[in-house]
């Protein structure tokens, strides 16, 4: 299978349709071999417009979504970035073509080895794996111009907002009444805002899920 057809098809037929315009995401996006972020069973479908399960409670989530997020996120060529929830390890390797330095945070310890190996391949340098619980984020390597949220939430931990830098941008798809809206929390000094950028659905990591029958 010739994969940059599949990739190529991937970036004109449903990321450019879908209201991404930021070329540096679009390069990126064109440049990692997606394929080889997905067990070999799902080679074959690697570009398709679906969240593909990579091992128990983690996606490789949709193109689409992903790339709009990352527009959102408005990543700069010097920016440090924390992703939350890198799995497989493809968001952190796109990021890397974007940003100075990304921290790819994962639990799964098989996961965690295979994006290592994959980073390494690629020559992706200004990738550092870390361990450590999603939802307390990386405080250790704070403060963080951008941080992304590889999964959809439930919430987002103050812990977790606290670690933005001034001016940094928080993406994620935080779940509201069973419907996932891409949100994007700015901080400017001492303020917060939060926008609503666009619906999505998106599978919820297990680590920033409320327990069933919580209620507001």
């Amino acid at each position: 299978m010739d994969y940059s057809v599949a990739r190529r098809n991937m970036i004109e037929c449903q990321i450019r349709t879908n209201k991404v315009i930021d070329e540096a995401v679009l390069a990126a996006m064109a440049e990692v071999p997606r394929e080889r972020f997905v067990p070999g069973e799902l080679q074959s479908i690697a570009y398709i417009d679906e969240d593909l399960r990579v091992a128990d409670g983690r996606f490789l989530m949709e193109p689409a979504v992903l790339a709009r997020l990352l527009q959102e996120a408005r990543v700069a060529p010097t920016d440090v970035v924390l992703d939350i929830g890198s799995g497989a390890g493809y968001g952190a390797a796109v990021l890397a073509r974007m940003a100075a330095t990304v921290f790819a945070q994962e639990t799964n310890a098989g996961l965690a080895k295979k994006a290592a190996e994959l980073y390494a391949e690629l020559n992706l340098d200004n990738v550092v794996p870390v361990e450590g619980v999603l939802s307390g984020g990386c405080p250790e390597h704070a403060p963080f111009n951008v941080i992304l949220i590889e999964g959809g939430v439930d919430f987002v931990p103050d812990s977790i907002i606290d670690q933005l830098g001034d001016s940094g941008r928080l993406v994620a798809v935080v779940r509201e009444r069973g419907i996932g809206r891409a949100t994007v929390i700015t901080r400017i000094g001492d303020h917060l805002s939060r926008r609503i950028a666009f619906d999505a659905a998106v599978p919820v990591l297990p680590e920033f899920a409320r327990p069933a029958g919580f209620e507001f």
